[in-house]
């Protein structure tokens, strides 16, 4: 019954999260970005792993801060390397919709792409 818990809380986690394609940021992957909530940990985004419009619950967690970081799972450095850009282009709307200071529309509405190469 504890695993079916878990489960339920990951899938209402994501309800919660303004999912950001590719086209929006950048990026080569989807991210989730989410606002505080309950949590007791900093500001986090969510990676998906796998390249393009795809949103698979099997996802890479990186915190946002001074140092973006991976705190779970795996990416390849240059994956690592665009999501740290992204989100050092990004942090100011980021940290402000963690602390719902701004809503999803103003979110949506503030993402800065990466440069194309």
């Amino acid at each position: 019954m504890e695993s079916d818990r878990t489960t339920m809380d990951a899938v209402d986690e994501l309800f919660a999260m303004a999912n950001l394609y590719p086209r929006t940021t950048g990026l080569p992957m989807t991210i989730w970005v989410s606002p505080r909530g309950n949590a007791r940990h900093d500001v986090r985004i969510k990676v998906n792993v796998a390249h393009g419009d795809q949103m698979n619950i099997d996802n890479t967690i990186v915190a946002v801060g001074p140092s973006p970081r991976v705190i779970e799972g795996r990416l390849s450095s240059e994956n690592e390397g665009a999501v740290a850009a992204w989100i050092a282009l990004n942090a100011e709307a980021l940290v402000a919709y963690w602390n719902g200071d701004i809503d999803t529309l103003e979110l949506v509405q503030t993402p800065k792409p990466l440069p194309s190469a």
